[in-house]
């Protein structure tokens, strides 16, 4: 194998071209800011010439992609979305394609599925509800993949992760982490609910495990660490794990979603109160896979390595 690894600088590509070295498996990686150990790409554009990327290329997994923006600057993030999510993954997996690659592994994202859950976790046999301009790209990447697949033969995975968490994690992960570290009270104690993620290290397993099992072609995989946690739960473990104590304020529910309202954070206020859980028995009946890192070791891998960093800054 010689492996293809898109967006190889970033939070889980940086993991997955560790782990590929760990076990032999040859690769290359991209980045839109090359260094000496990646090959450079301009953007991820329909346009954009992959062939030097792809020279002796066997395998692909294609994790760069235009992400959520805090201050977006796009008059139109929907155009800005598919521009590089489907429009750049399709012109990588047509090269791929004509080059000979046998297996393209697609990192998509819950967000195809939906929000949120209520009595039942999503499954792979959902109907696709995708609710922002992300999730509704990646959606659309996903559907004209399998265009592909059929029209070449080349094999096709999808894999749609839940947050993905572990040392170096930034965005909201991290926000909590730092507020449970310098003792903020945080509003969440009647918080009751469930949600499913993944650490790096699991899903950088699945990822092989998706790369190199001849079962997963044609399949799409919903994935998680098999263990589910409520935000206030969330809280207490990370607290714990600092060796200090989570001041969780129990506001009620209709409290919360009113700041949320006025603030015009209703959908952070969703994502913390809402329940998001994912069925994983798809990846461990046909792919034999289990989450090689349990919840409470991934927790104590990613404060390890969030204590350490703060005390290498102070």
């Amino acid at each position: 194998m010689n492996v293809l690894v898109t967006g190889a600088n970033g939070f889980v590509g940086s993991r997955l071209c560790q782990e590929l070295a760990a076990r032999g498996i040859a690769f290359v990686g991209t980045a839109r800011n090359g260094r000496d150990d990646l090959v450079a790409v301009s953007d991820l554009a329909l346009d954009n010439d992959w062939s030097h990327a792809l020279r002796n290329v066997t395998d692909v997994v294609h994790l760069a992609s235009r992400v959520h923006v805090m201050n977006e600057t796009e008059a139109d993030p929907s155009i800005a979305f598919r521009r590089a999510n489907v429009d750049g993954t399709i012109n990588l997996a047509r090269q791929a394609a004509e080059t000979g690659v046998k297996r393209f592994v697609f990192v998509s994202s819950v967000k195809v599925n939906g929000e949120s859950t209520t009595s039942t976790p999503f499954s792979e046999l959902d109907t696709p509800a995708p609710q922002d301009p992300y999730g509704v790209s990646k959606h659309e990447a996903e559907l004209a993949l399998w265009e592909v697949a059929r029209e070449t033969g080349m094999e096709v995975v999808v894999v749609r992760p839940p947050l993905v968490y572990g040392p170096g994690v930034r965005a909201n992960f991290q926000n909590l982490m730092r507020a449970i570290h310098q003792g903020i009270p945080l509003p969440i104690g009647s918080v009751r609910n469930l949600r499913s993620m993944v650490g790096l290290d699991n899903l950088v397993d699945f990822l092989i495990a998706a790369l190199t099992h001849a079962n997963a072609a044609g399949h799409v995989f919903l994935i998680s660490d098999g263990e589910d946690v409520g935000t206030a739960a969330l809280g207490r473990k990370l607290a714990k794990a600092m060796k200090r104590r989570a001041h969780l304020i129990p506001v009620p529910l209709f409290m919360l979603r009113a700041i949320g309202a006025v603030t015009g954070k209703t959908a952070v206020i969703e994502r913390l109160t809402g329940s998001l859980q994912v069925d994983i028995r798809l990846a461990k009946q046909l792919l034999d896979w289990q989450p090689r890192v349990s919840l409470e070791q991934g927790i104590e891998q990613t404060v390890a390595h969030f204590v350490s960093t703060r005390d290498t800054e102070q």
